[in-house]
């Protein structure tokens, strides 16, 4: 029986500083990443999200998942601000999630910071241009 390449989603097991973001991805852990990116306590996962895509529950099943260890969720919206819909909103604060969204690049400062602080934070970061 012959065996192929096992493609699998890109994860990193860390929990590291977003060191720059832009040019549609992000560089973390002297490594970098296109696309967009959840940054959670079980590592970085990527995230196929890009601005402009809806914000359904479902989007956000691997933060909920991790509930336990997260009280701030940062979702940068990409270049500008956007709400997240009610009923997002209330599936995080049902599981004791604080959720703030930002543009990307103050989501990434944010974290950043939060992360410095041993603060139990996620991030939902959406790839920008430029």
């Amino acid at each position: 029986m012959a065996s192929g390449i096992e493609i699998r989603a890109a994860h990193f097991p860390g929990r590291p500083p977003i060191d720059a973001y832009g040019n549609g991805g992000f560089r973390f852990a002297d490594m970098s990443h296109r696309g967009s990116i959840l940054c959670l306590p079980s590592g970085v996962h990527e995230w196929d999200v890009t601005e402009g895509t809806p914000f359904p529950v479902e989007l956000f099943q691997r933060v909920l998942a991790e509930a336990k260890d997260i009280e701030f969720l940062l979702v940068g919206t990409g270049a500008s601000i956007r709400p997240l819909p009610a009923d997002l909103k209330a599936a995080l604060k049902a599981s004791n999630i604080s959720s703030d969204p930002m543009s990307t690049g103050a989501a990434v400062r944010t974290y950043n910071v939060m992360l410095s602080e041993s603060r139990a934070v996620a991030a939902a970061l959406i790839a920008v241009e430029g």
